[in-house]
């Protein structure tokens, strides 16, 4: 039949090229280049969902000469080549496939629209505008004032660009919505911590038992609360032991607590022992009595529950929902989501405070090539030079149904 008018949805039915069967009717769409999302010429097809049909059809596409399926992430891989957008945009998209919740999804879908590339797009201009400052200074030598007053600007100008970025840097909110509100599970052995992850999350994803060291290793699980991603962990009761295996699970669920935004550190009301030590957290510590359907909660606790019968449970589901909002909430911003992102600012602020350093007695050629390998370095946010070692790495994560 007639190729479909450019950008123009056109029914059509779908037929198999050897069989000239049937297989479904559906909409055509023709998409020239270079304006179409890869830049080349593309074709879309939009049939029915049913398994059968997308089985035959793509069955049928792929006997057409010189047609093959795609490689994971190639179509992201072509429109990046072919500056349909940059690689922060690519991160964004990445970010917004695997998105778990709503605020990962509302972070994710600014990002691949370029929040984070026009932020990191203003700070580059900022240096630039200062490097062209210094270099003003340069070419009017002769000039007795113009020098001096471009330095004081510029020195202005870099000064509170460092500053935004140390500001930046600071923040990692951005990247905690990526990553999730961590939440640290600890206690002794048999305070019902497996119980108490089973019951946030209302299925067995942890094995539960009589026996004291059930758990040796730290068991992760996601929790959607508010719309933000919560990861709780499970650990090991903490006591000495002479088994090997048990012991290192203890040293990891003292490492999670040092490393967890939120630890709950769970008393059994049953068995309570008012001397034990409170575990060393990194972030908050909320002390939780548990099995009080079979005995008081003890004086001082922040929360009362019972993992077996789900009194209480309510409550601190609440007041983890609110944590969570608290840390994470109003972060999905043009923020520093990826380790590369943080990378990058470091990098640049190195070249910024040499500069800043030694604004006083560096000559001005000194000055302008800092801030302009600074320029050069947050680029590399977006992907304007030097981007190569994270193409691979980014693309092959693109998954279609994973």
């Amino acid at each position: 039949g007639t190729r479909p008018e450019a950008r123009r949805a056109s029914l059509r039915r779908i037929r198999h090229p050897d069989t000239d069967e049937t297989l479904d009717r559906g909409l055509a769409l023709w998409l020239p280049g270079p304006g179409s999302p890869t830049g080349e010429d593309c074709a879309e097809l939009h049939i029915h969902g049913g398994r059968a049909v997308v089985a035959a059809v793509l069955e049928a596409a792929l006997r057409v000469p010189g047609l093959r399926a795609a490689e994971p992430g190639e179509f992201a891989r072509r429109a990046f080549l072919a500056g349909r957008l940059d690689l922060a945009e690519a991160e964004g998209l990445a970010d917004l496939i695997d998105a778990e919740t709503q605020g990962q999804r509302r972070q994710a879908l600014r990002q691949s629209e370029g929040a984070l590339s026009a932020r990191a797009l203003g700070w580059r201009e900022r240096l630039i505008g200062a490097m062209a400052l210094i270099e003003a200074g340069i070419d009017f030598v002769d000039e007795d004032d113009v020098p001096a007053a471009a330095r004081a600007e510029a020195h202005s100008e870099v000064s509170a660009l460092a500053a935004d970025l140390r500001a930046a840097l600071a923040d990692r909110r951005a990247a905690r919505v990526r990553d999730g509100f961590h939440v640290a599970i600890v206690g002794r052995p048999n305070a019902g911590k497996s119980s108490l992850l089973n019951a946030l999350l209302r299925e067995d994803a942890a094995i539960v038992t009589d026996t004291p060291g059930t758990t040796r290793d730290v068991l992760e699980a996601r929790l959607d609360l508010g719309g933000y991603p919560v990861v709780l962990a499970d650990t090991a009761g903490l006591r000495d032991s002479d088994d090997a295996v048990e012991r290192e699970g203890v040293r990891r669920a003292r490492l999670r607590a040092a490393q967890a935004d939120l630890t709950l550190w769970l008393r059994d009301a049953s068995d309570f022992a008012p001397d034990e030590p409170a575990p060393e957290t990194g972030g908050a510590l909320w002390r939780v009595a548990n099995k009080t359907d079979v005995a008081p909660a003890p004086p001082g606790m922040d929360f009362a529950l019972s993992a077996q019968s789900g009194t209480g449970l309510d409550a601190l589901l609440a007041a983890l929902e609110q944590a969570a909002q608290d840390e994470l909430g109003g972060s999905e911003h043009a923020g520093l989501t990826r380790a590369r992102h943080r990378e990058v600012v470091v990098a640049a602020m190195g070249d910024l405070d040499a500069a800043l350093d030694g604004w006083t007695h560096l000559p001005d050629e000194v000055l302008a090539e800092l801030l302009r390998r600074a320029a050069g370095t947050l680029g590399r946010i977006a992907g304007g030079v030097n981007v190569e070692d994270v193409l691979d790495r980014l693309f092959s994560s693109f998954c279609i149904g994973k």
